[in-house]
């Protein structure tokens, strides 16, 4: 069966070599990576190399539930592409690109099988919208 891609978008108002740094530095990834605000990333860690592991606690503020997301990275082209595998095999690609001091964002990922296609798509993109408000307002 073939994996169906999800795609997701935003540009922030942001050069890109800021966007990289608020992107990839855990100082920054726990200050927007969660989905919604009853959420929380407690922590994160970043070797931030081609076989390095990237991987994020993502908790609900309640403490009902919590997960850690951790990839591989499989390719980094600085301030334009980043790439890694998933625990579970699913591939994510992220592009970037400046033009006039903002910065588009682009990710491609694989769907997983247990949510539908529709609340993936949002929960990503609820993140993405996150970090575009976090980087512009910081």
């Amino acid at each position: 069966m073939k994996q169906e891609r999800i795609n997701i978008s935003a540009e922030i108002i942001a050069p890109a070599d800021k966007v990289w740094e608020y992107w990839t530095n855990p100082k920054h990834i726990v200050g927007w990576n969660f989905a919604s605000d009853d959420w929380c990333c407690p922590w994160a860690t970043n070797d931030f190399k081609v076989g390095g592991k990237y991987v994020a606690r993502m908790e609900a503020k309640d403490g009902s539930f919590g997960f850690d997301f951790a990839v591989i990275y499989d390719e980094i082209i600085e301030h334009q592409k980043i790439a890694y595998t998933m625990e579970d095999g699913r591939v994510a690609i992220t592009e970037f690109e400046e033009t006039d001091g903002k910065t588009s964002i682009k990710t491609m990922f694989d769907a997983e099988n247990e949510n539908s296609i529709e609340l993936q798509k949002q929960g990503w993109q609820s993140i993405l919208n996150n970090f575009k408000t976090y980087t512009e307002n910081n």
